[in-house]
């Protein structure tokens, strides 16, 4: 386990990985990218802990994705199934996770800030804090994708799915985007990641 986690997350981070996989008894699955999540943990009908993370993320990212999934196993062991899955016992159970790896030894120094803001109050995804998605993805392979706050209004994209919006206002958070085959109006994160078609 520890050759292969060894391949996804930071070196610095691997014997504490590592130790609260096997604490934890968790079934590890390292998938391909799906793009609605970068991971998922559920438990099994036979009890074990199942855990999958996307193998595309960077390291920094898969790390995160890990710890987070290894939240919500602890907050439903402690604190019983009803809990909100992204509650306030799962945000203390991530917060005390992660602690330990917010360090220079394991991420980049211009990351640990806006890490450490991240986890004054985690959300439910790194994606939807636009600050820390910007920042890990810096260290992402290059690609062709963009995120939505990047383009300019009334551009048109492409999502993953192969639909075609066109780029409208900001309302609060989030774009109006219209899909161009049927009017429909959608609303978009500032980051999500899209492919400008013009």
């Amino acid at each position: 386990m520890k050759e292969i986690l060894a391949r996804y997350i930071p070196e610095r981070a691997i014997d504490m990985a590592f130790d609260l996989v096997v604490k934890c008894n968790v079934h590890l699955k390292i998938v391909n990218e799906r793009v609605t999540r970068h991971g998922d943990y559920r438990k099994m009908p036979d009890g074990r802990h199942q855990i999958t993370v996307n193998a595309s993320l960077n390291k920094y990212r898969f790390l995160i994705t890990l710890v987070h999934e290894i939240a919500h196993l602890i907050a439903f062991e402690k604190y019983g199934r009803y809990i909100k899955p992204h509650g306030i016992e799962w945000k203390k159970t991530f917060q005390q996770l992660m602690l330990p790896y917010i360090h220079p030894e394991v991420f980049p120094s211009k990351l640990l800030p806006v890490l450490a803001k991240h986890f004054k109050n985690p959300r439910a995804s790194s994606d939807t804090d636009e600050k820390l998605s910007l920042a890990l993805k810096q260290y992402d392979p290059k690609s062709d994708k963009n995120y939505i706050f990047e383009l300019p209004l009334g551009s048109t994209f492409r999502l993953y799915n192969g639909q075609i919006f066109k780029k409208g206002n900001k309302k609060v958070k989030r774009y109006e985007c219209v899909e161009l085959n049927t009017g429909r109006i959608y609303l978009f994160n500032p980051n999500a990641e899209v492919e400008l078609l013009n």
